[in-house]
Formats: C-alpha cells, sequence, structure tokens
C-alpha cells in the first residue's frame, strides 16, 4: 500500500510544475479559510474591479488614457450604487418591517386554515398535530422578529466598518483598475519559474470568473426587474422585497430558486388564498424561471465551461460550508478550477505517458 501511494506520488508531483500549482492553490485557499473576515475588503475590490476591467479596457481602446478611464467609470459605477442604496434600500427595508409587523396576522389565517383540516380530512389529520405545527411556526416567527430587531442594532454598531469599506473598497478598485498589469508582474516575482502549468490555469480561470461576475450581475438585474414589473401588475404585497430576492436566489444555482419560491407563494396564498390570482402568479413566476434557466444562463454564460448540475450543487454545498457567501458566489468558478487543474494535470500526465523512453 506505501508503495503504491509512494509511486502515485512520484507519478503525479515529480514536476515542479505541478508542485508550483499545487502550492499557489492551498496557499490561497489557506489565506481565504483563515483570514476571510481580514482579506474581505479586498475580495469585494477584486470582484469589482473583474467587473469594471472591460469597460475600462473599451475605453482604452478609444485612445482614452486609463486613468481617465478608470476615473469615468468610477464614478459612473458610484453614482448608480448611490442611486440603488438610497432608492429601493430603503424601499426593501421597509417592506421587510412591515412584512413583520404582518407575519402574526398571517399566522393566524394559517392557524385558521389549519385547524379546519381535520374535520375535512379526519381520517388523515388530527388536531394535536395542527397545534404541534402551529407552536412551532409561532416560535420560528418570534425568532425571526428578534434577528431582525437585533440585526437593526448590530448595523448600527457595525457603522464604522461599513464606513471602511466606503472608503477603502473604492480605492482598492481604483489602483487594481489603474495599475492592472503593475500589480500582475509585481504579484509574479513571488511564485518560482516552474509555473507552466499555473500559468495555464490561470489563463483559462481569469476568462472564466470575469465572465462569470458579469454575466451574474446582469442576471440579477434583468431577473429582479423582471420579477419587479410582474409583482406589480400582478398587485402582489412587497413587490419590492420579493422581486430583489427573486434577483439575489440567482446566485445559488438550483437551491436559491426552490428556496425564494416559498417566500413568494405563501405571500400570494395569504393575500388572494386559492383563487385565479394566486395561479396567475404561479403561472407568471414559473415563466419567469423557465426563461432564466432556459434562455437567460445560457445567453449569458455561453463561453463558462459545462458543469453538470450535480457538480454545481456539491460546489454550492462545499465552497459555501467553507467560505459562507463568497463560497457559494464563486461556486460555479471554484468548481471550473477543480475542472481546469484536473484537465492540466490529465494532460501533463498523457503527454509523459506519450514520450518515447530514453535509450
Amino acid at each position: 500500500m506505501f508503495e503504491m501511494a509512494s509511486n502515485w506520488y512520484k507519478k503525479r508531483f515529480s514536476d515542479p510544475h505541478a508542485v508550483t500549482l499545487i502550492f499557489l492553490l492551498s496557499a490561497i485557499a489557506l489565506s481565504i479559510y483563515f483570514f476571510a473576515d481580514i482579506l474581505m475588503p479586498l475580495l469585494v475590490a477584486i470582484v469589482f474591479a473583474y467587473l469594471l476591467e472591460r469597460p475600462v479596457t473599451a475605453m482604452t481602446a478609444h485612445k482614452i488614457p486609463r486613468t481617465l478611464s478608470v476615473v469615468i467609470v468610477l464614478t459612473v459605477s458610484g453614482a448608480v450604487l448611490m442611486l440603488v442604496t438610497f432608492g429601493i434600500l430603503p424601499s426593501v427595508w421597509h417592506q421587510i418591517v412591515s412584512l413583520s409587523a404582518d407575519m402574526p396576522e398571517m399566522l393566524a389565517q394559517g392557524q385558521q386554515y389549519l385547524l379546519s383540516l381535520p374535520e375535512k380530512y379526519p381520517s388523515y389529520v388530527n388536531a394535536e398535530q395542527i397545534q404541534s405545527v402551529t407552536d412551532g411556526a409561532k416560535t420560528h416567527v418570534i425568532e425571526l422578529g428578534q434577528n431582525i430587531v437585533s440585526q437593526s442594532f448590530k448595523s448600527l454598531v457595525n457603522l464604522v466598518a461599513l464606513m471602511i469599506y466606503v472608503i477603502l473598497v473604492p480605492l482598492l478598485i481604483f489602483f487594481f483598475l489603474k495599475d492592472k498589469r503593475l500589480l500582475v508582474d509585481g504579484a509574479t516575482r513571488f511564485i518560482p519559474a516552474n509555473r507552466r502549468l499555473a500559468s495555464q490555469v490561470w489563463a483559462e480561470m481569469n476568462v472564466q470568473i470575469t465572465n462569470y461576475i458579469r454575466g451574474k450581475v446582469i442576471e440579477i438585474v434583468i431577473v429582479g426587474g423582471i420579477s419587479y414589473i410582474a409583482f406589480s401588475i400582478l398587485g402582489l404585497a412587497y413587490a419590492t422585497l420579493l422581486s430583489v430576492l427573486v434577483g439575489l436566489s440567482v446566485l445559488i444555482p438550483f437551491i436559491g430558486a426552490a428556496i425564494v419560491t416559498i417566500p413568494v407563494f405563501l405571500v400570494g396564498l395569504f393575500q388572494w388564498g386559492l383563487t385565479p390570482e394566486f395561479g396567475y402568479l404561479v403561472l407568471v413566476y414559473s415563466v419567469i424561471q423557465a426563461l432564466d434557466g432556459n434562455l437567460l444562463v445560457p445567453l449569458l454564460f455561453s463561453e463558462a465551461v459545462n458543469l453538470h448540475p450535480t457538480s454545481i450543487i456539491v460546489a454550492v454545498l462545499l465552497f459555501g460550508g467553507l467560505w459562507g457567501f463568497w463560497g457559494v458566489f464563486f461556486a460555479i468558478p471554484l468548481a471550473t478550477l477543480v475542472k481546469a487543474v484536473v484537465n492540466a494535470m490529465s494532460k501533463r500526465n498523457s503527454i509523459q505517458v506519450e514520450e518515447p523512453a530514453e535509450l
């Protein structure tokens, strides 16, 4: 067994290029795992830098100096972000508070409906089961309300940290965009010379991450915007809050859509009951999800490496458990990274096998 493991190790890691690749991946993973809180502003800035690199490159292609291009792009992006922050977030927060206040009434309506089930279906449902369900629901509603209040006070405590983000992250984005080539060249000085495989994987992942971040932002805006228009036309309560949830749900493939369906349908059910209006909501929401999965995603991520849905779900669970929100956000690129590393190592091994033995 030891000899087999030793032979496997020598075969896979005798190449210094492979050792460099594994060392770099391990160092990055451990740094993020143990220092995620410290590195969070850096990670946020990197995400925005990837998102804004394309318009900066487009402006420099028209003979506009890169520094001026960066300033223009950051100014426009900041204006859009401020519009979203002061235009949408207050409405979302107001609807969160309203929903929290309406939850007891919704719970009472649900309890009244559940208590009528033993009379309609005495062979399948009894009063003790209904009482157990309603007691558990009341407990969760109380806990949810307490969490909202505690998060409100917590957000006030973290106001200083928010101000640090407001100042530090834009500065990092500016320098990442302005001095991109200088920073990349400086970083490569600390990487060993035997980095052929690492360069191969990085070249593939650089394209994948750029396409993924840009595509996800566009998908969030389109899905959230269409959902808001549809919910507003239908007259659904809390349309802004629910449309934001639907838009953000695309960050978690498959799982996000399933989770956000619950509050959308529950709000519609409590508002309209089992009426044609609720049926219209189910139909419209199903059409939005179908168009997102079958039209929008293939269109936006056509350049991405194909991954099986099982691989995507496993990646979401694994990387989300390791790195939280950012692990979920980058689940698909990280899964693509694993696939790129495996492909690079397999190609290296196949080349070694095909090489003729020395005489």
